[in-house]
């Protein structure tokens, strides 16, 4: 059996990932793979009624996975108009009825983070604040303490210097879920966006308390907390974006 019978029968099992890069190790290996009936087969993995059509669509299957793929990349994103520099945060949590922690948080000083974790932390937790991932962080000095049995609400709000105006975050949700092998409680609410923006919902803010192991006190014993948006940003450029297609008042 020849090279090119044995590509033949293999390229059609490949995705178009490791099709698409079989077209760079050599002139024959592209001329096979340029065939329009294997790109056929990639996308009847990826569509399959595109390729139920009695008509074969205008351009080859090829261009045809080429144009959707890469709308499947991440985009460059222009540079924010809002900077960490522009905001800060009041956060406010309540046990039960009363007010534990109540601090306005420079935009600065949550972006930074928990440089270096404090002793005495779990390991999953260490490593997630060790992690690359994007984090915002505020180290809580004084620590305080929640006992286990106690409802916890927290509310955040963000405001911007340049303007003066005032968009929320979290309004009063509960920590419901505490995850005691991460050593994290989490709370969540939805975003309230601009009517400039009418087709953007469903997107959460998270809040979550970070507490060292209770040694079984029945106490979290909270040295920080962090926010995300994991739902729909995941870098500094994405948050600052997010953040300024909120209501702002």
């Amino acid at each position: 059996m020849s090279c090119e019978e044995v590509l033949k029968l293999v390229f059609p099992i490949l995705d178009g990932t490791d099709l698409a890069a079989c077209m760079v190790v050599s002139k024959q290996w592209r001329d096979i793979a340029r065939d329009d009936y294997l790109w056929k087969c990639v996308c009847a993995k990826k569509w399959p009624s595109i390729c139920k059509r009695p008509n074969p669509p205008t351009v080859t299957y090829y261009k045809l996975y080429q144009t959707f793929y890469k709308r499947q990349h991440q985009r460059t994103l222009l540079p924010p108009r809002l900077s960490f520099d522009d905001l800060e945060f009041f956060i406010d949590i309540w046990a039960e009825d009363k007010l534990i922690f109540s601090e306005v948080v420079p935009g600065p000083v949550l972006q930074t983070g928990i440089k270096i974790p404090p002793t005495g932390i779990s390991d999953m937790l260490k490593f997630h604040l060790e992690g690359p991932e994007y984090q915002m962080i505020l180290p809580v000095e004084p620590r305080f303490t929640v006992p286990w049995s106690q409802t916890v609400s927290v509310s955040v709000l963000v405001g911007r210097k340049d303007s003066n105006k005032v968009a929320c975050i979290i309004n009063k949700s509960l920590f419901d879920y505490i995850d005691r092998s991460a050593y994290r409680a989490l709370a969540f609410d939805y975003l309230d966006f601009s009517p400039n923006y009418p087709f953007i919902s469903g997107i959460r803010a998270w809040i979550s308390l970070l507490f060292m192991d209770d040694g079984n006190d029945g106490v979290m014993d909270v040295f920080g907390i962090e926010m995300d948006f994991c739902d729909a940003a995941n870098s500094k450029e994405e948050v600052l974006w997010l953040l300024d297609m909120l209501d702002w008042k």
